[in-house]
C-alpha cells in the first residue's frame, strides 16, 4: 500500500466519512515526485459537527500521527461537517502554487 492508500484508509476508519479526497500534491512542491510528502485532504464527516477547526484538525493528525512522524512534510486539510459541503456545493479549495520551500 502506498502512503495515499495509508492515509485514506486510517481517516476512512478513523471518521466513517460520506466525503473523502487525498491528493498527493507532491509534484507541486519542491520535493522529489516518489518522496510522496504533501497531501490535501478533503474529509466530510458527521464526525466534524459540534468542533471547532482545531478540534477537526486534531482528530485528522490523531488518525495520521504514523505517518505525520515519518515522511508527511505538509498536510492540506479541509475538514466540513455534510452540511458545510452542501453550502459549498461539494467544492473544496484548490491549493495554492508552492513558492519554492524558501528557495531563492
Amino acid at each position: 500500500m502506498n502512503r495515499q492508500q495509508i492515509i485514506e484508509s486510517r481517516l476512512q476508519q478513523a471518521l466513517s466519512p460520506m466525503h473523502l479526497e487525498v491528493v498527493n500534491e507532491t509534484h507541486m512542491h519542491n520535493a522529489p515526485e516518489d518522496n510522496e510528502s504533501h497531501y490535501k485532504v478533503i474529509a466530510v464527516s458527521e464526525q466534524f459537527s459540534g468542533k471547532s477547526l482545531l478540534q477537526r484538525h486534531r482528530l485528522i493528525n490523531a488518525a495520521l500521527a504514523d505517518e505525520l512522524a515519518n515522511g508527511i512534510h505538509a498536510l492540506a486539510l479541509h475538514t466540513l461537517t455534510p452540511d458545510e459541503w452542501a453550502q459549498k456545493n461539494g467544492q473544496a479549495i484548490e491549493s495554492p502554487p508552492c513558492l519554492g520551500g524558501g528557495a531563492k
